[in-house]
C-alpha cells in the first residue's frame, strides 16, 4: 500500500459509509472494505442474504470524504450497490 492510502484506515472507510447510509448495517446489508493492491483502489463490498455486489472506489475520493470535503462520488458508488443488491 503507497503512503497515500496508509493514512487511510478500512475501519474508518465503513464507519463513513455506514454513516453516508445507516440503513446499511442495519438492515441485513453488510458491508465490507478493503484496499485492493492490484488496482491501487478500495474495494467496497455489499452483502445481502446470498446477493453481494462490489465496486472501487479511487483513493483519492475516499481520502476527499474521509476529510469532511466531497462525499458525492462515494455516495454515488454505494448507492447504487445499495440499488442494486
Amino acid at each position: 500500500m503507497n503512503k497515500e492510502n496508509q493514512s487511510m484506515d478500512k475501519d474508518q472507510l465503513c464507519k463513513k459509509i455506514q454513516e453516508i447510509y445507516p440503513d446499511i448495517g442495519e438492515c441485513g446489508i453488510d458491508v465490507d472494505v478493503a484496499f485492493d493492491e492490484t488496482n491501487n483502489r478500495w474495494r467496497v463490498g455489499l452483502k445481502r442474504g446470498s446477493k453481494s455486489l462490489s465496486t472501487f472506489l479511487e483513493p483519492g475520493d475516499a481520502k476527499l470524504c474521509m476529510s469532511g470535503q466531497q462525499c458525492v462520488s462515494l455516495g454515488l458508488e454505494i448507492r447504487q450497490l445499495k440499488d442494486n443488491i
